[in-house]
């Protein structure tokens, strides 16, 4: 139970972090300089009004100088980021490999904003994550005796870049190429824990991009021309094959 709270306080400041990054990082803006300030007046945000949630509460949604409204999102993804890491934390407790895989979880976070926003899966998260991402694991790996899953997290990890890669190369326009770049973290996830959570994941990613896709079609007024981003959906699909593969792989055999 501490290992879930202690990594919950993480995620609510890891969260405001992710919403700067979120924010700042496709508009090439630096994340660190300069400090947080209101977009409508530009007046510095004070560090109390900056407590995650709680300093949005205070303020009552607007800015304390010129009473600007800041949306929701900012305390959403706050409250959310919270929420993941302090699961995390509890389905793995007091272990090695935590790190790597709450690193992971807020570099997953920060990709989707990004992609909703912007259509777009930025290099410098994209490779930042998974250099450091793969730098945990292999350290957690090391303390916890697994070395013996690296070689499945890698080989996983570029089999899916691969497949990517291919259908990025005979469906011109189906899958952008942060995609391609993305899909070796993803594999390495996901295949650390074994192939059968490689494979599920993959299934699920096609799957919930096809329903998402679909529901997008039928009901936005874009239909046929409403273009869906299919990181976020690469990025469900890796967190429940990593986490659950074996348990859905057998749900489904068992069907």
């Amino acid at each position: 139970m501490f290992v879930a709270l202690f990594s919950a306080i993480i995620g609510l400041i890891v969260g405001s972090f992710i919403n700067v990054v979120a924010y700042r990082v496709p508009l090439g803006k630096s994340v660190v300089h300069p400090s947080s300030s209101c977009p409508e007046c530009e007046t510095p945000i004070h560090w109390h009004d900056n407590v995650p949630i709680l300093g949005w509460l205070r303020l009552r949604g607007r800015c304390r100088t010129c009473s600007q409204a800041i949306s929701p999102r900012y305390p959403i993804v706050e409250a959310s980021t919270g929420a993941a890491f302090g699961l995390i934390g509890w389905w793995l407790g007091p272990n090695a490999l935590l790190p790597g895989y709450l690193f992971f979880a807020g570099t997953t976070i920060a990709l989707v904003l990004t992609d909703l926003d912007h259509k777009r899966l930025p290099d410098r998260i994209v490779f930042t994550g998974t250099g450091l991402t793969v730098a945990l694991f292999i350290g957690g790996a090391v303390v916890e005796g697994q070395t013996d899953h690296l070689t499945p997290a890698f080989v996983g990890g570029f089999a899916y870049l691969v497949l990517f890669f291919v259908l990025f190369m005979i469906t011109p326009g189906g899958f952008g190429f942060g995609d391609v770049k993305l899909a070796f973290l993803l594999g390495f996830v996901m295949a650390y824990t074994g192939w059968t959570g490689l494979v599920v994941g993959i299934f699920l990613a096609f799957l919930i991009g096809g329903l998402a896709g679909t529901a997008i079609m039928v009901f936005t007024r874009r239909g046929r021309k409403a273009k869906m981003p299919f990181g976020p959906a690469m990025m469900a699909g890796a967190w429940l094959g990593a986490l659950w593969g074996d348990s859905i792989a057998s749900w489904y055999l068992g069907l």
